[in-house]
């Protein structure tokens, strides 16, 4: 029989505890969990709770509200708790796929990682398979990248300008291979804006890591 009234406990106790995520109040997070996971709740509607406090974030990081810190903050305390939760998941639950396969790196010339790292920490909280690549990847990585896991969105990560030429050629690979039309793909950097996007073929393009999943949500979520 349908119980209206543990389902909408159930919803409130979610909203508290998205609430208290993306106030980055560890204490009161992992109580409520905790309360929830006693009352019956499902670990994947909690998992997913999670999930919607970290788009929230976001939110809050490209508005300025938030940074770096209050992200990564974010970040470990929704891994502590999907690792309280994840054993506790039946065997149904715990093979939910991930909304999609993503193969992300910075381009051959340039060896910056940490604009790239926190992209794909992003998109990882965010439920999506991430394949890094690493860093001064040539065109020839990302051929063979798409071709062997076959991702819905490639993200080509530079910070130097000097680069965008490889961005370029890159997508420019991916065409000559017969490949362009299997992935969406975007550009990222904090120099990279419209006409970067332009100039390079790209569907897409982000300063900021939150762009990513926000790209990712339109295109494969």
């Amino acid at each position: 029989m349908y119980d209206a009234v543990t389902h909408y406990t159930s919803l409130w106790m979610n909203q508290e505890l998205i609430d208290a995520i993306a106030e980055l109040d560890e204490e009161k997070a992992l109580r409520i969990m905790n309360q929830a996971l006693a009352e019956g709740t499902p670990p994947l509607e909690i998992l997913n709770a999670g999930q919607i406090a970290m788009s929230v974030v976001g939110e809050r990081f490209e508005k300025q509200e938030y940074y770096l810190a209050e992200l990564m903050m974010a970040g470990e305390l929704l891994k502590q708790i999907s690792d309280i939760i994840k054993p506790k998941m039946n065997a149904s639950e715990a093979e939910v796929n991930p909304k999609g396969r993503i193969v992300i790196g910075t381009v051959r010339g340039d060896v910056h990682n940490i604009g790239k790292d926190i992209v794909v920490f992003m998109l990882e909280m965010n439920g999506y398979d991430v394949y890094d690549l690493g860093v001064d990847v040539p065109e020839e990585a990302f051929l063979k990248a798409v071709r062997e896991i076959d991702p819905g969105m490639v993200c080509l990560s530079g910070l130097l300008t000097t680069i965008f030429p490889v961005f370029r050629s890159t997508i420019e690979a991916l065409e000559k291979a017969g490949l362009r039309n299997r992935v969406k793909i975007a550009v990222g950097g904090g120099q990279v804006d419209e006409k970067v996007r332009e100039y390079t073929g790209a569907d897409g393009y982000g300063s900021l890591a939150v762009t990513a999943v926000t790209l990712a949500n339109q295109w494969m979520g």
